[in-house]
């Protein structure tokens, strides 16, 4: 073993962190990064032992573009780029804030997607409504239903066959700014309160009715999937209660965080884990009163274009050399036991991605119903347009 290769393989959790903030102040380079943290090694290793593509894939023309519908601030775009090196296809990102948002474009046809990434709780209403492919699993020959937690994977089979991938799974709680916000907070019940007072005109809440409606709801203890008229009037009490005091109603919040623009926002676990490591002031808090558990999964849509690519890129995704970059770019938890192994531990004792538990306990999945309920839908209707 060379100096070089034996100073990697004993590389310290801080020097870790270290390392990869250098890497997003731009003091160092990827290559650098990946070679000095052993990633790059991992992804050697990792990419000779497993297929990238898969034989059948590549047996297919995969064309020159495809196309991936998912959320903000989701994916590392060096992801893209070495899946692009490495097959001569573009990839096209379309971002998007809700789940209601995606289901509305399949329906609309067309969309052009060859990936989406939906949210566990609407699998079940993409497959009724026939508009994702059961995956073909021989062309995902990188992916391992034995190393994926079944905790946050299940919703992608039903009737045991296989609809979706798991992406990651994570929490939705807020993120606060101390320095500029100083009551200590807990709860959702505390989120609207300082929402109009403390955070007057400075707090932000998702374009999404799934976690607007239902972190409501759990404020007033209620569940987070209530779909009640009586329970969801009593949200949209608050909802209106609290607008005038809002910034903005927008999925994509991290703009106007570190702008200091906004200082409370409704939030994803990947984001409350990038903020608070570029910005150690801002908090992510769960809270204790309830809220959402969520995994996220990739799918293939039924009228998808060029579906050899999606396959291709989805087979990409899910060798764990390129998810695990994935993972310390974004900061969700990951759902593969093979990507946790090759995470340090300064990643996976981070109580934001991975938290305890006593935290994960109170917090609920999303329930189907709620995706196409109409008493939710007008509500958030109502709510924006007020």
């Amino acid at each position: 073993m060379s100096r070089k290769e034996k100073d990697n393989s004993l590389i310290t959790p801080e020097r870790f962190m270290d390392e990869f903030m250098r890497l997003k102040r731009g003091s160092v380079t990827r290559r650098h990064f990946l070679g000095i943290t052993g990633l790059g090694l991992a992804a050697t290793v990792m990419g000779g032992a497993m297929r990238p593509f898969g034989s059948m894939a590549m047996a297919e023309d995969l064309g020159k573009q495809m196309s991936i519908a998912t959320w903000p601030n989701y994916h590392d775009p060096a992801t893209f780029e070495s899946f692009t090196a490495a097959t001569g296809v573009a990839v096209e990102v379309n971002v998007f804030g809700s789940n209601e948002e995606m289901l509305a474009k399949l329906q609309a046809g067309a969309s052009g997607w060859d990936l989406f990434v939906p949210t566990n709780y609407t699998i079940s209403t993409y497959v009724q409504l026939g508009l994702i492919d059961e995956l073909d699993l021989s062309k995902i020959p990188n992916f391992s239903a034995s190393t994926e937690s079944p905790r946050f994977t299940s919703e992608g089979k039903i009737d045991g066959k296989t609809f979706a991938l798991p992406k990651n799974w994570g929490t939705t709680g807020f993120a606060v700014s101390t320095d500029k916000i100083k009551k200590p907070m807990a709860t959702w019940k505390d989120f609207f309160e300082i929402a109009m007072t403390e955070a007057d005109g400075r707090a932000m809440v998702h374009d999404y009715q799934l976690t607007t409606i239902g972190s409501a709801l759990v404020s007033l203890g209620y569940s987070f999937n209530s779909i009640k008229p009586e329970e969801l009037a009593k949200a949209e009490e608050l909802l209106l209660k609290v607008k005038p005091h809002l910034f903005a109603i927008n999925s994509d919040y991290q703009p106007a965080m570190r702008a200091g623009d906004a200082w409370l926002t409704m939030c994803w676990t990947n984001d409350g884990a990038q903020l608070n490591r570029d910005i150690p002031d801002i908090a992510y808090i769960l809270g204790k009163d309830g809220g959402e558990i969520w995994t996220d999964y990739y799918a293939i849509p039924k009228d998808a274009p060029n579906k050899a690519a999606g396959y291709a890129l989805l087979n990409f995704l899910m060798d764990p050399a390129v998810a695990v970059k994935e993972h310390v770019a974004n900061g969700a938890p990951a759902t593969d036991s093979r990507v946790i192994d090759l995470l340090p531990k300064e990643v996976t004792s981070n109580r934001i991605v991975y938290p305890d538990e006593a935290a994960l306990t109170p917090l609920e999945f999303g329930a189907a119903v709620t995706l196409t309920d109409p008493g939710r839908a007008e509500l958030m209707a109502r709510f924006k347009s007020a």
